[in-house]
């Protein structure tokens, strides 16, 4: 998850500009698929991409995410480890090892 710096360096950058007033939760969610838009479109006609466009997309959606966290109280680790726990839960290894099936079906015979 983000370090300290990182984390410092993103509320100072907000605070310089006085934009903690539009980072609303919603706005911030829309922020974020938007941004996720964006990073989707380099890869819109092929498989193929530009390395630095990637990263610069893959930042901004990290951004956003970043401070959707800050601004509801949450912590990233926290959550995304929960996640991944009921995640397990939901996709056993006996039965999800090396298929990209839903969970919902992974009860039935492999194609």
């Amino acid at each position: 998850m983000p370090s300290p710096q990182t984390l410092a360096a993103l509320r100072a950058f907000v605070a310089e500009r006085d934009w903690d007033q539009f980072h609303s939760p919603e706005n911030l969610a829309k922020s974020i698929s938007i941004e996720a838009g964006e990073l989707l479109e380099c890869f819109q006609w092929s498989p193929d991409f530009d390395q630095e466009q990637v990263e610069a997309e893959l930042a901004d959606v990290v951004t956003y995410c970043i401070h959707l966290a800050n601004k509801i109280g949450v912590d990233l680790d926290e959550i995304v480890m929960k996640k991944l726990e009921s995640t397990k839960a939901k996709y056993p290894v006996e039965l999800a090892k090396g298929r990209m099936t839903k969970y919902t079906k992974l009860s039935e015979a492999p194609e």
